[in-house]
């Protein structure tokens, strides 16, 4: 594991490949690079004559924690940009799923000049979708601050793979100013709240038309109340060059993974994410050739 300072932060990365096409893989939730499924995708994508830069979000893995920003999202996204530039990687496919795909859109969108093209599934949307992801990422750390204050947000069981794996994240946590945090956790939650104008929270439909990035989305499952299959459709729909396609496992793929995850099973979110690398790779040689 290797990292690199992005704007006063620590971000840990891995780069599998020595040369070849970059590619960048972002995962979802606050899971780490070293998350099952995410190594074994950018090998298979390396093995096919590909460079690609895993790495950990702010807030997730061995990264530094970070509260600026408009959303996580766009702080995440920025500083993806960051590292895109600072490794020197050039124009990159920029790949992710659930949360790393509203990350990587956003990336894609407010930095053109790092990318080639934009690959995304599993994409958070709908009233449920959005409203239980600000509920669960900011509302127990805002209520956690203004009731007993940093040191009861530090004990929460949200930070607590950020902190085991970069301790002075704690400290971190703790030097926060009370009110300052509270108020970014709002406007946090506040970004994934629902708006038809919005094709994923930071993304206007405006912006989205204007997009011209060869675009991979992979429709999502019916079953899919987190990642509904209509907001995919509408992603496909908006982007200019979009092509929707179906992904290469069932319907029930979320949820089979998630209910696997919660009773402690072998493997995890994105244990078959690797399945997605003839679909990629076929699709970025023929956009990008």
């Amino acid at each position: 594991m290797a990292s690199a300072n992005i704007d006063g932060l620590t971000i840990a990365y891995d780069l599998i490949g020595d040369s070849g096409r970059p590619w960048v893989i972002t995962p979802g939730g606050r899971f780490s690079k070293d998350d099952p499924g995410l190594s074994e995708l950018a090998a298979a994508l390396a093995e096919r004559g590909n460079r690609v830069l895993l790495w950990d979000r702010p807030n997730t893995g061995a990264s530094d924690v970070c509260f600026t920003g408009d959303s996580e999202s766009q702080m995440q996204a920025d500083v993806l940009a960051g590292l895109i530039r600072h490794l020197d990687l050039g124009p990159t496919v920029i790949a992710g799923g659930s949360g790393g795909a509203r990350v990587s859109m956003l990336a894609a969108a407010r930095h053109r000049d790092v990318t080639a093209a934009l690959a995304v599934w599993w994409i958070s949307g709908g009233v449920y979708g959005l409203l239980q992801l600000g509920a669960y990422y900011c509302a127990p750390s805002a209520r956690a601050a203004w009731d007993d204050g940093m040191a009861a947000v530090a004990a929460l069981p949200q930070w607590a793979e950020a902190i085991e794996r970069n301790p002075a994240n704690r400290q971190r946590i703790l030097d926060q100013d009370v009110p300052a945090f509270v108020e970014s956790m709002q406007r946090w939650m506040l970004a994934y709240c629902p708006c038809e104008d919005e094709v994923v929270p930071g993304l206007s439909a405006a912006d989205a038309r204007a997009f011209d990035v060869p675009t991979l989305v992979f429709r999502s499952g019916a079953s899919d109340l987190n990642h509904p299959r209509a907001t995919s459709e509408r992603v496909a729909e908006v982007l200019p060059a979009a092509r929707l396609v179906e992904p290469p496992w069932g319907d029930q793929e979320w949820r089979e993974r998630q209910t696997a995850r919660n009773r402690g099973e072998a493997g995890g979110l994105f244990v078959r994410w690797p399945l997605l690398v003839p679909q990629l790779q076929d699709w970025a040689d023929g956009v990008l050739a």
